[in-house]
This record gives structure tokens, sequence and C-alpha cells, in this order.
């Protein structure tokens, strides 16, 4: 039942949130800064898990693969689609629920629990829109062009694996990524991408909004918002899979 009270009072927070929405000058500035934090800031951490995982999935393909009757473009085109479809937006957004998720939830939690958020509603500011919205806009602006990095990143770190393990050159692993290349595959990571980015931001801000207490609650609103964001991610991952392939 508590999973039902959650979701119900997520949705009245979403229809609040939009109901009445501030000026778009308002957003403008905080928009920006958060596309700053969310994008900049998540880019370094970005690289770095999809230059091994491309790496990783490179060497794992090639060691299942290893037979005379598999040609080595094959491994190209398997490690290439699965960054694209998979890995990419569901690893890389997994992570980013950690970095990302934690920061939003602990940065309203805190507002919440020093009486700012009480102090904007006395202004007649709807402090749902004012603290959540630039999040919500910024993660699904920025969200799809860290996946995207990440698929290129992914490719970069398996012709790197490749090239330097002795299994594959890069003009194979290319050939082999450029021949199985389908332009919905793309469109699904980035379909993915603004799936997972609402998610995170707006699951993320709920929690943090509705923290109640002290330092302990805003702790606790940050674990909350991480772990239902992972697990919503896995699900709607399934549900897009489902309907979309």
């Amino acid at each position: 039942m508590q999973i039902f009270n959650h979701f119900g009072t997520y949705l009245l927070f979403l229809k609040r949130m939009i109901s009445r929405p501030e000026k778009l000058s308002v957003y403008w500035e905080r928009t920006m800064l958060e596309m700053k934090n969310i994008g900049v800031g998540s880019l370094a951490i970005v690289a770095i898990i999809a230059v091994f995982q491309g790496a990783v999935t490179t060497l794992q393909i090639a060691y299942q693969l290893v037979s005379p009757l598999v040609a080595n473009p094959v491994i190209g085109s398997i490690v290439s689609d699965s960054s694209m479809l998979e890995l990419a937006p569901t690893i890389t957004c997994l992570v980013l629920a950690g970095k990302v998720g934690s920061h939003i939830a602990s940065e309203i939690g805190t507002m919440k629990v020093s009486e700012q958020i009480d102090a904007l509603e006395i202004m007649g500011i709807n402090s749902r829109a004012f603290v959540a919205s630039p999040k919500i806009i910024a993660g699904v602006v920025m969200f799809p062009c860290l996946i995207i990095i990440s698929i290129f990143l992914s490719n970069v770190g398996g012709i790197f694996a490749g090239y330097a393990s002795g299994i594959l050159t890069p003009d194979e692993f290319i050939q082999g990524a450029r021949e199985s290349f389908l332009p919905f595959n793309l469109a699904f990571s980035l379909i993915k991408a603004f799936v997972y980015a609402f998610i995170i931001t707006s699951v993320s801000s709920y929690h943090g909004y509705k923290t109640e207490g002290g330092a302990l609650e805003v702790g606790s609103s940050s674990t909350k918002a991480v772990v239902y964001s992972a697990v919503l991610i896995l699900f709607s991952d399934y549900l897009l899979t489902q309907l979309l392939l």
C-alpha cells in the first residue's frame, strides 16, 4: 500500500507543478545552471564508464566468439549494437541516478527543512514548479546528449581494447559497426534517455520536496530517490523494450 500511496502523491506533485507554472524568464537562469550541473558536471564520470564499458564488452564478446567460423567484424557489430541499445542508456543512467538523483533530492530536501520552500509559498510562488521544473527540463535536454557521448566513447573503448589485445583491427571493428547500424537503434536509445531523465529528475525532486525533519531525513530522502529511480529505470527499460522492439 505504501507504494500506491507514494505513486498517487507523486502524480499530485507533478499535477501541482504544471498547473500554475511561473514565467519562462524565471526559469531561464536556473535551467541554464542546472544544465551545466547535470550535463557538464556528469561528463567525466560518463566518459570513464563508457570507455571501460566498451573495452570490457569487446574483450568478453571476443572471448565467447573465438572461432575461425566467426568473422572479426561481428565483434564490432555486437559491441556497437549492445552499447546503443542497452549499455549506454541504461547503465549510464543508473549511475546518473546515484549522482544526479541524490544531488537533486538532497538540495531540495535541504531547502525544505530550512524553510526556504515555505518562504517561496508565502511570496505566492509555486514552489514545486520553481524548484523542480528547471531540473526536469535540464535533465530531459542533457541526458540524451550524455547518452550520445557515451555511445561514441563506448565504441572508442571497444576499438582501443580490440587493437591493444590484438583481437581485431580498428578497421574491422568499424566495418562491423557500420554494417549492423540501424537508425531506429539510435532513436530507441534516445527515447530511453528522455524517459530515464524524466524519471530521475522528477522522482528525486518529489522525494526532496517531501522531506520532513532535519539532516538525517535529508539523507534518507536522497537514498529513497536513488532506489526508486533505479527500480523505475529497470521497469521502464523492460516496458520500452517490450513495446518498441
